[in-house]
């Protein structure tokens, strides 16, 4: 996660991306913008708050050579000579529109920056950042005309949500440059991700987290919702939550063993598992470290709760793995042709 409390932009430049498929062109400045005090104090949060809250982070990847990577060639000609802004900022742009490689792929405005004084785990460094905006709102403007008030329909970039956008750190450890990227309209990641920015997750402690917490979520609504219920999905999930936070170490062979009890699941898990690797192209380690941020996080997203056609909801408590297997039994009504949830209790709360 970055800081971005003594955070400055140096350079700033605004151009239009088209899409080969559509017939529609590139669009360059030719300076980079001035801005005033009331656009330059909107536009630094506007660009830098969607980082505050990234925790994993990416690393260039290339089939060969990472310094034949495109977006790491270029920020690497800014850092060295910032003089280059516009013109490299350009070339940027034109490997976003080769990019293009679907009539889906929306066209939009680039805003391109070089940041100073971001703050990166305790270390203050400059940054270059990428930002796409595809979607624009509807606003409107009153105006005075012959001594009324009049009203105009306009659209314009909307100040609460980036659209997509990474950040470049001029900082660098064993895999190279540092990034950071969020996107909003994950409908064509493989185009911003993969194809645009061509990285990886960091091999460390957060994206070991991601990924195996990912494949928890995944196999528990694949799998067990499908075949065994919610409640065999729900409690799950809380064993695994509660699995991470009593562990700092992750070992998969000691996970199994204590959240599955019968072999029949676990063997569908690692048959799941070979599959989810194959498919997101990675390699789950046996071993690694916890990130206990990434483990909150996830933790908020976990939905437990039963809804049922009845318009009865039963929620279970994410920190309680074993109460749903204790306190709560399904079964099937004969007479009623109908299956039921049997809570057991002390007293209402």
């Amino acid at each position: 996660m970055i800081s971005r409390k003594n955070a400055s932009i140096s350079k700033f430049i605004i151009h239009k991306v088209g899409n080969k498929f559509n017939d529609t062109k590139n669009s360059f400045s030719e300076n980079v913008v001035d801005f005033d005090e009331v656009s330059y104090d909107l536009m630094l949060p506007f660009l830098l708050k969607p980082f505050g809250s990234v925790v994993q982070s990416h690393r260039f990847n290339h089939h060969s050579n990472i310094a034949l990577n495109e977006i790491n060639t270029y920020v690497q000609q800014i850092f060295n000579d910032t003089d280059a802004f516009i013109e490299v900022s350009k070339n940027i742009v034109t490997h976003l529109y080769e990019q293009s490689n679907s009539s889906q792929i929306k066209t939009g405005d680039v805003l391109i920056a070089l940041f100073e004084s971001i703050e990166f785990n305790e270390i203050t460094t400059n940054a270059i950042g990428v930002f796409k905006i595809e979607n624009k709102v509807n606003f409107f403007q009153t105006y005075l005309e012959n001594k009324s008030y009049d009203v105009l329909s306009q659209k314009g970039i909307s100040s609460k949500k980036l659209d997509k956008g990474c950040l470049i750190l001029n900082q660098t450890d064993t895999e190279g440059n540092i990034v950071l990227s969020v996107d909003n309209n994950s409908y064509d990641a493989q185009y911003w991700i993969h194809h645009f920015l061509n990285i990886k997750y960091a091999d460390d402690a957060n994206s070991h987290t991601q990924q195996y917490m990912e494949l928890c979520k995944d196999f528990s609504t694949d799998i067990l919702k499908t075949s065994y219920g919610n409640q065999e999905q729900n409690s799950f999930l809380a064993k695994t939550i509660d699995f991470f936070k009593e562990n700092e170490m992750i070992s998969v062979e000691k996970f199994k063993e204590e959240v599955f009890e019968d072999d029949k699941i676990k063997a569908l898990f690692d048959s799941y598992k070979k599959d989810f690797e194959g498919e997101k192209n990675i390699i789950i380690r046996n071993q690694f470290d916890v990130s206990d941020v990434v483990v909150n996080r996830e933790k908020k997203k976990i939905k437990t709760d039963i809804k049922l056609d009845t318009n009865i909801e039963i929620k279970l408590d994410i920190d309680a793995p074993e109460a749903a297997s204790e306190f709560l039994e399904r079964g099937y009504d004969d007479d009623k042709k109908m299956h039921y949830y049997k809570v057991f209790f002390n007293v209402e709360s």
